[in-house]
């Protein structure tokens, strides 16, 4: 192993030297790791001279001539660049925090290691997380990120159907999407309209899923009940068969004038004394059709909650219901004292994103009535959720990128939003450290 030792370095000047990637590890005396940092440097800045300061400019003006320049393309290669610059930015703050490490080493130890060999099974024996986890956070950055911060800027344009490039350019308007969206009285109907059907929808439908999967386990995890391997086999057929095919089934079921549920469950009730029923709208009463989403839903979602808590049930000591047993508990003292808590401390965080996933839930919507009957207005049907308006904002005659993009973010903050709050009111994440 190779040992430079000298008099002491300046950790401060080591760090200032690093704004430049590369200079303080050669103040170091680590030359190699300094050749790569800077070579780092050179081509980020080949890439900006060449690449960068037009992708910014396009990204600044959209474009300025017609046909001639794509604003959206223009959009995507500023939004790109940004990516990469923030790359470098991390670059620099790594390169600065390691110059001012080793500094510290070398006043410290009075040496540092600068040969290629012991810097390599440094970083193979230090750092070896980091470079599995690298390379994974790359592909979040141009797969996640990237689409993300497109769908931002775009918030913030007037891409609609009287701007679409390169016939027509796209201009920056501000938080004019936003103001619309809250403003604008039919927008501000429509978008008031729909995110209170999905709110509606997402509780309505989860709990159902949810209270559904957790009775339907607890029952057939009793020890009296014959026959439980039969049970759960029923019990998880509608998560087995696809989710699409289901829902095409139930639309064709739920059918106002041929349906089953009208013409044969709806009509053998009706050979019940006092029971007269007649046929429901399904499809072309609003509040039918709602009544039959979250129905479907419910029967879709609970299989996998039937799993799960069974998972749990099975978990949790005899003991403790045989305490119970002999301080005088009931079943129902058990189940809420015993049963519900353990049920809750370990799947609490899956719930949490049982209410995310159906508040997204674009297809049992689209597939069942395409979020219809009716319409109320902008473009929405009456059973419409935020998502499934975007997909028509993006897809109708009229086309409003700028404003589904907008929508978009507001759905992504309500969802953080309520999901950080949730997790944090329930310690869904204290709870998996304690366990």
């Amino acid at each position: 192993m190779e040992i430079q030792q000298s008099k002491k370095k300046n950790v401060r000047k080591a760090g200032l030297l690093s704004l430049i990637p590369g200079l303080g590890q050669i103040y170091n005396g680590q030359l190699i790791k300094g050749i790569v940092f800077l070579l780092a440097t050179i081509a980020f800045l080949i890439e900006l001279v060449s690449i960068g300061i037009p992708a910014f400019q396009g990204f600044i003006t959209l474009g300025t001539v017609p046909i001639r320049d794509h604003s959206l393309f223009l959009l995507v290669k500023g939004t790109l660049q940004i990516i990469i610059t923030f790359v470098f930015v991390m670059v620099i703050i790594l390169s600065v925090i390691d110059a001012r490490q080793v500094a510290k080493q070398w006043n410290l130890f009075g040496s540092v290691n600068r040969s290629a060999q012991s810097m390599l099974k440094n970083v193979w024996e230090v750092g070896f997380p980091y470079l599995l986890t690298i390379p994974a956070y790359f592909v979040m950055l141009f797969v996640i990120v990237f689409p993300v911060l497109v769908t931002f800027f775009m918030a913030f344009t007037n891409y609609d159907f009287y701007h679409i490039p390169p016939a027509r350019l796209i201009d920056w308007v501000g938080l004019q999407n936003f103001f619309n969206m809250f403003f604008l009285s039919s927008y501000r109907a429509t978008f008031v309209t729909v995110l209170g059907w999905t709110l509606i929808w997402t509780f309505l439908a989860t709990t159902g899923q949810i209270t559904l999967g957790i009775l339907t386990a607890v029952i057939a995890n009793q020890k009296f009940i014959v026959g439980k391997r039969l049970f759960r086999i029923i019990f998880l057929l509608p998560w087995a068969v696809p989710a699409f095919v289901t829902i095409m089934s139930f639309s064709n079921m739920f059918n106002d004038s041929i349906g089953a549920i009208n013409q044969q469950v709806l009509a053998f009730l009706n050979y019940i004394p006092f029971v007269h029923l007649s046929d429901i709208p399904w499809k072309t009463d609003p509040f039918w059709t709602k009544t039959a989403l979250i129905m479907i839903q419910t029967w879709l979602g609970f299989p996998y909650i039937f799993v799960m808590v069974t998972g749990v049930l099975q978990s949790i000591p005899d003991d403790l219901y045989e305490a119970a047993n002999i301080d005088g508990a009931n079943v129902v003292q058990k189940f809420t004292k015993i049963t519900l808590p353990m049920i809750l401390f370990a799947t609490a965080p899956v719930f949490i994103t049982q209410y995310t996933f159906n508040f997204n839930n674009f297809s049992i919507i689209y597939l069942f009535n395409s979020g219809g009957p009716g319409d109320v207005g902008g473009g929405a049907g009456s059973t419409d959720i935020l998502i499934s308006w975007i997909y028509k904002l993006t897809t109708g005659t009229s086309p409003q990128y700028a404003l589904a993009s907008a929508v978009t973010i507001v759905i992504s903050i309500i969802v953080i939003g309520v999901s950080l709050i949730t997790f944090k009111r329930t310690h869904a994440f204290s709870n998996e450290e304690m366990m």
